[in-house]
């Protein structure tokens, strides 16, 4: 499995609208600035964003976007899911029931389902207030004067 841009980018615009949030809605322009990520590309995950109940959307003259629930409640696996589908490892895990012909006799479809649960798991075990604080620890807050 591999994440795809779109999906990475929307993280980032994600954490981005998180670390803002007290600024109420955010445009593109300034999330595009900020994060170094084409208008354009971010004005195609906002759809998806959006249909998944991720974003409030405000249009006109103070219009942009804004999470639709607090940090602590965005996982990242449910972000990934919103603009990568599917998360998992192969194809035959991506309908529940499995609907393979092969299921019952296959010998390595253990091995899938095992990373399937370790790959959700640790996404939906990771909140945008997780990155903010592990990006603040990193930063280390220590000023001197």
């Amino acid at each position: 499995m591999k994440i795809s841009t779109k999906g990475r980018y929307a993280l980032r615009m994600l954490y981005d609208l998180a670390l803002h949030s007290e600024d109420g809605f955010i445009s593109l322009k300034d999330i595009a600035e900020r994060q170094n990520i084409s208008k354009k590309y971010l004005e195609q995950i906002v759809p998806l964003l959006s249909r998944n109940g991720c974003l409030k959307t405000n249009r006109g003259n103070k219009g942009g976007y804004m999470l639709n629930k607090s940090p602590s409640e965005h996982t990242v696996g449910e972000i990934l899911r919103a603009t990568e589908g599917n998360l998992a490892p192969v194809s035959c895990l991506e309908c529940t029931p499995n609907e393979c012909p092969r299921a019952d006799e296959c010998s390595t479809l253990f091995v899938w389902e095992g990373l399937y649960k370790v790959i959700t798991s640790y996404l939906d075990s990771i909140t945008l207030q997780d990155i903010i604080d592990h990006v603040s620890k990193k930063s280390g807050d220590d000023y001197c004067i």
